[in-house]
């Protein structure tokens, strides 16, 4: 009995030791994001009227990712915004462009690049529009846009007017797709309120101008609609209005804010999804000809589960069930649930809000820039929601609501269910903020992907994601022919071991904002992609087989992988 005791006490010993241990382990290598805001040498500052008695000064905010050197470290520009006691004075705001030294910090170059006065600036759109192999900028503005042109120098000329790609209302969201399979993509841009400054609404007068029985600005309720606008790639550098013709032009005249371009049906044409404000949201499926016909209601992608119309900003696209199939989440207003829409069957949806996990924090939120994005590196697709109210009103009202309000992150439980995260990775994402724009990327080239958030009346956040180096993962960028060497539309599946992910390179997504254009995929403990399938946008496919883990793939058109770069600090 002794001797019989004397084997079972270390093992007993050896088993309650052991989930100690892993929990150790575990927090030593959890994931945590850090504000690095301050360090890094952004000093950017949002400027906005306090009060918000207007609508228009509480919508701006886009963050764009984008390399626009070509020396391999994602830059970083951010739209600021009038007032409308400012609004006489385009150059009371600037936006601003931050070049990555590649050693964590930035610098400001705005006044040399010629991007600072946009005017009232919204959203922004990073994309090489003429496929010159330079990352252009499409501002979206109250007002005239305007694209700038990358000259390769370091510098942009403002080729608006020469383009033909102006929209003088209040434009939002914008994305870049090329839905006519010409090689050359178009672009798409939702516009909101048909808002005047020289017929302002009265703050707090009418049904529409308060919130639980306080003066607050008015709309988008009770106020018209702008309509949208797509404008065909001519291929030469300037661009048709089509809008009317391909039946995109929303003549009901919704508020149309998050856009992306996206092959919903996997039939190599480019589809259309738009997050509505306060309506029902728009997918404008392909119809091959020019032109699209809008069945969201449909396909399940219009509304919530019940029927209700709800408060639409920004939208993400994922395929976050390992189907191939890719959903659809949009961010929402508060007392809304953010929606996920499962893509069960080819242009057939369900609103899965509830049984995922996503909906059980509803309430207080309001949400903006989001995206499905593998922030652990343990290959399921996690979800990020910025959020901050409208109304600076709430905080003098008890609503269960603030104006300022932390960002959700949902973990992927890899069974159809989320979990939501935020207090477990920092107290970085705890802070509250009035944030609205949110690009995502890989910002100092290590593997994991960071978070850069335009928030409203003060400086960005930049999140550095540190942790996760116990698993692996593989990030790819496409370069594709002729005019669209960004690839826009190239469908990526990628096979290791057991693990099988697809991602396409789209644009647009978030709220207002533009992401990283390369492909990453966590792998969590695996150590080699069995095989890389490319869908090129003209219907080529082209494999890469056999590449080791934690590196940067570039892989081109018709050549295949012509570069491995490993990670920064490792050789």
């Amino acid at each position: 009995m002794r001797l019989l005791l004397g084997l079972l006490i270390p093992v007993l010993l050896f088993c309650v030791a052991v989930p100690t241990f892993l929990t150790i382990l575990e927090a030593a290598t959890r994931v945590h994001f850090v504000d690095i805001t301050d360090t890094a040498g952004v000093r950017f500052k949002h400027v906005s009227a306090p009060e918000k008695k207007y609508i228009v000064e509480s919508m701006s905010g886009g963050v764009a990712l984008f390399d626009y050197d070509n020396d391999g470290c994602l830059d970083i520009y951010f739209t600021n915004a009038l007032t409308v006691e400012t609004a006489s004075d385009p150059k009371s705001s600037r936006s601003a462009l931050y070049h990555n030294n590649c050693d964590g910090t930035f610098t400001d170059v705005t006044d040399h690049a010629g991007v600072g006065y946009a005017g009232w600036a919204m959203g922004v759109l990073a994309a090489d529009f003429d496929g010159d192999g330079w990352e252009d900028l499409y501002v979206t503005c109250l007002g005239h846009n305007h694209l700038y042109h990358n000259n390769g120098n370091g510098t942009f000329t403002d080729i608006t007017d020469k383009a033909g790609v102006d929209d003088p209302r209040w434009s939002t969201g914008a994305a870049l797709g090329d839905f006519d399979n010409d090689g050359a993509p178009d672009l798409f841009v939702a516009n909101y309120v048909d808002f005047k400054l020289s017929d302002l609404p009265k703050f707090g007068k009418g049904k529409f101008c308060e919130y639980r029985g306080v003066p607050v600005q008015c709309g988008p309720r009770g106020l018209p609609g702008a309509g949208d606008s797509l404008f065909r790639n001519n291929g030469d550098g300037t661009f048709t209005n089509v809008t009317q013709k391909a039946g995109v032009g929303d003549p009901d005249g919704r508020y149309g804010l998050g856009v992306v371009w996206t092959d919903v049906d996997g039939d190599g044409w480019q589809d259309l999804y738009v997050a509505n404000d306060s309506g029902p949201n728009f997918l404008y499926h392909n119809k091959h000809n020019g032109t699209f016909e809008e069945i969201g209601y449909l396909a399940g992608t219009a509304v919530g589960e019940d029927g209700s119309e709800q408060g639409s900003m920004g939208v993400a696209v994922g395929d976050y069930l390992h189907t191939g199939r890719l959903a659809f989440f949009v961010s929402n207003f508060v007392d809304e649930y953010d929606t996920l829409y499962r893509h069960d069957k080819p242009l057939f949806f369900t609103d899965v809000s509830f049984s995922s996990g996503i909906a059980k924090v509803r309430g207080p939120w309001v949400g903006w820039g989001t995206a499905f994005f593998d922030y652990d590196n343990d290959g399921w697709p996690d979800l990020m929601v910025v959020n901050g109210h409208v109304y600076p009103q709430v905080d003098n009202i008890d609503v269960g609501s603030k104006y300022a309000q932390r960002i959700l992150l949902f973990h992927n439980n890899g069974d159809g269910t989320f979990t939501e995260v935020a207090a477990q990775t920092g107290e970085a994402l705890m802070v509250p903020r009035v944030s609205r724009g949110a690009a995502f990327g890989d910002l100092f080239n290590n593997g994991h992907i960071d978070v850069v958030i335009n928030n409203l009346d003060g400086k960005p956040t930049v999140l550095r994601n540190d942790g996760g180096d116990h698993n692996d993962w593989i990030t790819i960028k496409m370069v594709g022919m002729g005019k669209n060497p960004d690839a826009l539309g190239a469908r990526v599946k990628v096979v290791s071991g057991d693990l099988v992910q697809w991602d396409e390179v789209r644009s647009g997504g978030s709220y207002l904002s533009s992401s990283d254009l390369r492909l990453h995929f966590g792998l969590a403990r695996r150590t080699r992609v069995d095989l890389i399938e490319v869908h090129w946008p003209d219907g080529k496919v082209e494999t890469v087989k056999d590449v080791p883990a934690n590196n940067f793939l570039t892989v081109q058109y018709g050549k295949g992988l012509v570069k491995i770069t490993p990670p920064e600090g490792r050789s």
